[in-house]
């Protein structure tokens, strides 16, 4: 059977040039690309790489390639990530790490931001299959709970995420709460990547709405590359 992540990781590595400053995110075919790019002695060389993932960056150290803290730079040459599902207008959710403040920050530096994966994770249009992550800080749990459900989407289900291996719930890389909302129908994304952020207290939501460039997924019918349709 193809393995179609890596077949992306594959057509995304076209795209790396010598000299510039990569952004990486997190996931198997991230994983794959981290991999040819340590393989390739010139690029291993001049690339600096920059990863939104523990994971990930870990990996890259122990390849001994030269990492950077996001904080450290100021600009992407492309940033390159996975998602949960994304759509015709590259509308992605990235709601399974829990990493997507970070993952934002690095899409917002990066001349390109280059969605990859295998086909599966494209949709039509984003539906309600998975949930809208959101981080809040701890002193505002209460405030934004009781504003999502009394005002913005009174129908939606909010759920803080609870740890599997420790008592209490899953803390963020920036130490604050994270939880998820499912909604009982399709909401309006534009209006709610506003409504939501506009909330006191939400540091960042899992919808990437009008960020991603181009798309790069694999399957069956080999390779496709998706940009936004005008």
């Amino acid at each position: 059977m193809a393995d179609y992540k890596l077949e992306a990781a594959k057509a995304a590595f076209k795209f790396i040039k010598t000299g510039q400053t990569i952004g990486l995110g997190a996931g198997t075919t991230v994983l794959h690309l981290a991999n040819m790019i340590g393989q390739d002695v010139d690029l291993a060389r001049s690339v600096v790489l920059v990863s939104s993932s523990f994971k990930t960056n870990s990996y890259l150290q122990e390849q001994g390639l030269n990492v950077k803290s996001a904080s450290a730079v100021k600009h992407l040459d492309i940033y390159f990530d996975g998602c949960d599902q994304f759509d015709q207008q590259l509308n992605a959710l990235k709601s399974g790490g829990g990493i997507h403040t970070t993952e934002k920050i690095l899409a917002s530096m990066a001349a390109e931001f280059i969605l990859i994966g295998d086909d599966t994770k494209f949709v039509p249009r984003l539906n309600t299959t998975y949930p809208l992550v959101i981080e809040i800080l701890p002193q505002a749990l209460q405030i934004v709970l009781a504003k999502l459900r009394s005002a913005a989407y009174p129908d939606a289900e909010i759920k803080l995420r609870m740890g599997d291996q420790k008592d209490g719930t899953v803390i963020s890389d920036n130490g604050n709460l994270l939880a998820d909302i499912r909604f009982d129908h399709t909401p309006q994304w534009q209006q709610l990547n506003i409504d939501v952020k506009m909330i006191p207290g939400i540091v960042e939501h899992s919808l990437f709405y009008g960020m991603a460039t181009k798309a790069i997924i694999a399957g069956e019918n080999g390779i496709r590359f998706i940009t936004p349709e005008q």
